[in-house]
């Protein structure tokens, strides 16, 4: 790890060491509780009834069948939901967005295959869905749009009202970009696609929701990326108070932004628990998540950059499609609003303009996955620095370097608006470059070349934004014992908190990492959160931690002194002891001092017993993580095939709490950002059917794909938060797939092909390189 001068961790210390997952014995020993793992007595089970057609009006809905079977409790349409019909909208700043939330079950009309239109409740899951197969929907198949440009043109019409079918729409730019355009020596366009895929979790969607009628308590359990999102969009629907619903959040077999959402069923299942007082579980089929959870990317870009006579990048302008999907959900609009802001990259260009158009198409709607939006803005400017690197016949590291931002302009405001706190994106370049060997590299792609191969080099370097929604809360309490319990808003789903939030606390408070209890994910143990995603957990929860910490540690230097009678300003924290600032003999044990805290008659007069505290902390902006990737390929003459020779990462996240799990982090990032670069692709025929609905048709990297991959880290940190961290989460799946296209496009060069889309799948370089 490169760190920053003057920012060398003190030795001994937790924070910065590479320490295993403790959470993880569990997991291997099978004592891991999902979702489908709870049972409650009088459990009943829940399915739903999904239309086979992507555009069809509902004629009628027979269910007197389904009703009649055996076990069977309850057989819902939208016309049971009474005023129950949709969910919340986020709001979007300086934006139009179209009011067309997802619906519950479907009403009048069917606008995606997999939208559900019933479910039935039953005694046992066979007994559902034998009734559900017994319900009887009569549609009138509609012409069904799902190419993303064709539906911006309006040849099919989703929603009445929306002309011209569009969810949202908004502008972001400043300074004089017409005039750049006026004045550039060359102007660089690029007509880029980037496709829908498939989040596909190991585990899919799922929830059991109670309910206690004498207390008048909800509790939901649910696979979700955090208990609160899910508690307060349940408020809103069901018109409950949030003091009414209990939701927690069991171990999560994977997330990736899909689990961000509430799922329609979700609400159904706690409306039947109130209405039958029986507990209900629902637990998606697999076909069901391909179909109808959301999916994520989905961009059409049509982009120019100005280019002046010595190679600056002097403006950017251009419109973005994104494709919705039929509905909103509450985040739908999210991943688009990023690009929005992320287009100009690290790029010093004075002036930019970019339009935004969310499109609906007869299609699952699209929400956020993992970098949700992030990777599509990395992927447009890097390919477009690239096409401009080509044009001006230049080398492309070379040409980024002389466009970076440089150190000394941080905080750094963009032309669209992104406040960049810190940064330092030379080094990574120069970093990543040194560690795949570039020079060397491109030597023996000469070599190569005159052989007949088709190797390529290429690089991304990106910087994203993190710590979204800006505040988090945290909770410390100190028993008698010693023992220490931190909880967290921030809620795990495979990201190791246990052991990361473990170790700011043992390091804080100059502790053993068994001293400390993390407790996560349940809205009885912390009321208020906001939790895990966009990269936010270290840097908002971790720094929440570390206020609550301090707080605790103040309260215990008071007794301290109180107990050795000197001044407080005479006391030290020392591992494990408190003593005399001058004289170590005189200490007491931070055990001493748990004990006494709780004891009115061993604490300072006016003290409260106990040391428990809780608070929030907030940022007063996002922190922006940046990289530098780099990747060598070669792509097969015979087959297409890419072979990926060598991957390089280097990623900047601020301070770095645990090396090993950030590492692991970043390289399961890359391996999904690699993934769909070259395989992964949701795809529609043009009756808007899915045509990869099963991973017998949807390919996704698995262990044996995985590359060499070296990934190392520097510090830059952030100057807004006691820890200095920005976050690591998404970082692989933003860099990857531009680093990986820019060297596909390297190694076709020859060939005299300038770029291709996604997926860079086997068949479609074939094809390229055939000239079809």
């Amino acid at each position: 790890m490169h760190q920053t001068p003057g920012t060398a961790l003190p030795a001994g210390t937790l924070i910065g060491r590479p320490l295993k997952r403790r959470e993880d014995l569990r997991f291997i020993q099978g004592r891991a509780r999902y979702v489908d793992d709870i049972t409650l007595p009088g459990l009943a089970r829940l399915v739903t009834i999904h239309s086979p057609h992507a555009h069809a009006r509902i004629r009628g809905i027979r269910t007197d069948a389904a009703r009649r079977a055996p076990g069977v409790l309850a057989v819902v349409t939208a016309a049971d939901l009474g005023g129950i019909s949709s969910l919340p909208l986020n709001p979007l700043k300086d934006a139009y967005v179209a009011q067309v939330p997802h619906p519950i079950l479907a009403s009048g009309r069917v606008r995606y295959a997999g939208e559900a239109v019933a479910a039935v409740l039953a005694d046992t899951l066979a007994s559902a869905l034998d009734a559900a197969a017994l319900v009887d929907v009569e549609y009138e198949a509609l012409p069904a749009v799902a190419d993303l440009r064709q539906a911006r043109a309006g040849a099919v019409l989703l929603h009445d009202g929306l002309p011209d079918n569009v969810l949202f729409r908004f502008v972001r730019g400043s300074g004089d970009v017409d005039a750049a355009f006026a004045a550039a020596a060359r102007v660089v366009p690029a007509r880029l696609h980037i496709p829908r895929i498939v989040p596909a979790p190991m585990e899919p969607r799922g929830a059991v929701a109670a309910y206690d009628r004498a207390a008048d308590r909800l509790t939901v359990w649910v696979s979700a990326q955090e208990p609160y999102r899910p508690r307060a969009q349940l408020s809103r629907i069901l018109g409950r108070p949030e003091e009414r619903i209990r939701v927690v959040v069991p171990d999560v077999g994977g997330a990736f932004g899909t689990k961000g959402a509430l799922a329609p069923e979700i609400v159904l299942a706690a409306r039947l628990a109130v209405e039958t007082g029986r507990p209900v579980k629902w637990i998606e089929q697999r076909r069901d998540n391909f179909m109808a959870s959301t999916h994520g990317r989905g961009f059409d870009a049509d982009l120019e950059v100005a280019v002046d006579s010595g190679g600056r990048l002097t403006a950017l302008r251009g419109t973005v499609l994104a494709d919705a999907g039929a509905y909103l959900y509450p985040a739908t609009a999210m991943p688009a609003s990023r690009v929005g802001e992320l287009l100009t990259g690290v790029y010093a260009i004075p002036a930019a303009r970019v339009e935004i158009i969310g499109v609906a198409t007869n299609k699952v709607p699209t929400s956020p996955y993992r970098g949700a939006g992030r990777p599509d803005a990395a992927y447009m400017i890097e390919r477009l620095v690239d096409l401009v690197a080509r044009d001006l016949a230049v080398d492309p590291v070379a040409l980024r370097r002389r466009n970076l931002i440089p150190p000394d302009r941080f905080p750094y405001r963009s032309p669209l608006g992104s406040l960049y706190d810190s940064g330092d994106y030379g080094r990574a370049l120069d970093t990543a470059c040194a560690l795949v060997g570039y020079e060397r590299q491109r030597a023996e792609q000469r070599r190569a070349r005159a052989a007949g191969r088709l190797v390529g080099l290429g690089v991304c370097v990106y910087v994203e934004p993190a710590g979204g929604q800006l505040w988090e809360s945290a909770a410390v309490s100190v028993r008698p014992d010693g023992r220490v319990i931190v909880r967290t808003g921030s809620t795990a789903h495979g990201q190791g908190h246990d052991t990361t939030f473990g170790q700011i606390a043992a390091d804080t408070l100059g502790l053993p990492l068994e001293m400390i209890e993390v407790q996560q994910g349940d809205t009885e143990l912390l009321d208020r959160g906001v939790g895990t995603f966009g990269s936010r957990s270290i840097t908002v929860g971790g720094a929440a931690l570390v206020g609550e910490l301090e707080k605790v540690k103040a309260k215990m230097r008071r007794i301290a002194a109180h107990l050795l009678e000197v001044a407080e300003a005479d006391v030290q924290w020392d591992p494990g002891r408190l003593s005399v600032r001058g004289a170590p003999g005189r200490a007491v044990t931070f055990r001493d001092v748990a004990a006494a805290a709780h004891r009115p008659d061993r604490i300072p007069e006016g003290t409260d017993p106990g040391l428990e505290t809780s608070g929030t902390f907030t940022l007063p902006d996002m922190v922006y993580p940046f990289g530098a990737y780099a990747a060598v390929v070669e792509v097969e003459r015979d087959t297409g095939r890419t072979r990926v020779l060598k991957f390089v990462a280097v990623d900047d996240a601020g301070r770095i709490i645990n090396p090993l799990l950030a590492e692991g982090q970043v390289i399961g990032g890359i391996m999904q950002g690699l993934g769909q670069a070259l395989v992964e692709e949701a795809v529609y025929d043009e009756t808007g059917q899915l045509a990869t609905a099963t991973f017998a048709d949807y390919a996704t990297l698995r262990a044996p794909h995985a590359p060499s991959i070296t990934a190392e880290f520097t510090e830059t940190l952030s100057p807004y938060t006691s820890l200095g961290a920005k976050g690591v989460g998404e970082a692989g799946t933003v860099g990857a797939p531009a680093a990986l296209a820019n060297a596909v496009a390297d190694a076709l060069a020859p060939l005299g092909v300038g770029h291709v889309d996604l997926p860079l799948n086997e068949e479609t370089l074939w094809r390229v390189m055939r000239g079809r």
